[in-house]
């Protein structure tokens, strides 16, 4: 069995990713245009898919022009004006945007996964090795977020005593004013 037919052993991995799916800036466009292309070639069927395929080159630039494509389309652009920007025909443009190419109709997948929180990234699995590394991290990045959640609960509660002692500080020197103006009086009466 030559290496292109052994199949890649992966790991399905839940990624949280918070990226605009309704780009209003350039910078937002990339950003999705970014998850879309990253998210749609870590899929576990497309990473197989991909990595099987002679023409990979030439598919992952269809899959970039598809992700780009329908990253401005969300963010309003017209046909003609993501086509201009991206160099391509505007034929071309609409059929990943219908999803009539294999790379827009993956990429349409990938953004629908995205709005509704399913989107699942594989991450391939040389060694044995590589794999119980992967579970240790994925358990330290548990006991981190276990961590920040402890943090943050106490970031709160330090800023709630913060708040109650600027609170006291403050009715403290109006009590110290207040005093003081009580002894200037006394003084000038005794005077």
């Amino acid at each position: 069995m030559s290496a292109q037919e052994t199949p890649l052993k992966i790991r399905e991995v839940s990624i949280p990713v918070e990226v605009p799916v309704k780009p209003v800036s350039k910078r937002e466009i990339k950003q999705l245009e970014a998850v879309l292309i990253i998210g749609t070639l870590f899929r576990p069927d497309v990473l197989q898919a991909a990595l099987s395929k002679e023409e990979f080159l030439t598919w992952v630039d269809s899959l970039a022009v598809a992700a780009a494509a329908l990253a401005m389309e969300k963010a309003g652009y017209t046909v003609s004006q993501i086509a201009e920007e991206l160099g391509r025909t505007e034929a071309t443009i609409r059929r990943h945007l219908r999803g009539e190419t294999k790379a827009g109709k993956l990429v349409r997948e990938t953004y629908e996964m995205l709005v509704r929180g399913e989107l699942k990234m594989a991450v391939p699995i040389v060694s044995p090795e590589a794999e119980e590394e992967l579970k240790k991290l994925q358990e330290q990045v548990k006991q981190l977020e276990e961590e920040l959640k402890k943090l943050r609960a106490e970031n709160a509660e330090i800023r709630e005593k913060l708040t109650s002692l600027e609170e006291a500080k403050k009715k403290a020197a109006e009590a110290v004013e207040k005093a003081l103006s009580a002894l200037q009086e006394a003084k000038q009466a005794l005077s």
